[in-house]
């Protein structure tokens, strides 16, 4: 699975683009559309190694579908000049659009629809939607990934993957800390993508549980409204693993 590329705002190349800008709002594939050029380099790049292997194109910051029509114009349009000039490509290429952003949450049904596969991207969701950096420190307590408004999100997503019949992935911190494992998995979640280094315990955590266990956990934590009493029900349930 690669990603298609994640330039703009604070994401800089070492080499200037012309018209790309340090705005928070114009990245990704905000940013990919405007500068065609790059773009499609990519892409073509990306269409050539389909012929080789089983490859899935994700596209992050995704957040409305002109983006995705827009999207699946361009892929048609540098597919079309690869085979014109004789390039193998593959028959089809599952695309798979980032969440990352409560604006792509709430119409994460209509988004499921367009997709083969939806992955979310909790570092950037749970920044947006707290109005929070994690890497603030003035304001450090208050980014929670077991906000209630953080779950609802979340569990909203899993729902229209389940119900367009696609597999949802996550990603983040969120996905490598052991803690919360199990209520990821309770929502819905089929992948979790983590360094390498975080895997062990992750996985032992899921080794000692049951989806029975983890479905009691999140229904427990969906009647609770304050985001600390969320946290620290939790920490006191997987301390014990």
């Amino acid at each position: 699975t690669i990603r298609t590329l994640d330039l703009g705002g604070d994401k800089q190349l070492k080499v200037d683009r012309p018209g790309i800008v340090k705005s928070p709002g114009l990245r990704a594939i905000r940013y990919c559309l405007r500068d065609r050029e790059l773009f499609d380099t990519q892409l073509r790049a990306l269409l050539r190694a389909s012929a080789h292997g089983e490859l899935r194109l994700l596209v992050p910051f995704i957040t409305s579908m002109s983006e995705v029509r827009r999207l699946k114009r361009v892929i048609a349009e540098v597919r079309d000049g690869l085979v014109a000039k004789g390039v193998k490509v593959a028959d089809s290429i599952p695309l798979g659009f980032m969440v990352e952003v409560p604006g792509a949450a709430l119409i994460s049904d209509t988004l499921a629809a367009e997709a083969d596969f939806l992955s979310v991207g909790t570092n950037d969701l749970i920044q947006y939607t707290l109005a929070i950096a994690r890497d603030d420190e003035g304001v450090s307590g208050l980014y929670q990934p077991l906000h209630p408004a953080v779950i609802r999100l979340l569990s909203m997503i899993t729902r229209a993957g389940q119900d367009a019949k696609i597999p949802v992935t996550i990603c983040g911190e969120m996905a490598a800390d052991p803690r919360y494992a199990l209520v990821l998995l309770a929502m819905g979640f089929n992948e979790l993508s983590m360094t390498s280094s975080a895997i062990p315990l992750v996985k032992e955590v899921i080794r000692r549980s049951s989806l029975a266990e983890a479905q009691e956990i999140l229904t427990e934590i969906q009647q609770m409204v304050h985001a600390g009493e969320i946290a620290d029900y939790v920490d006191s349930l997987m301390v014990d693993r």
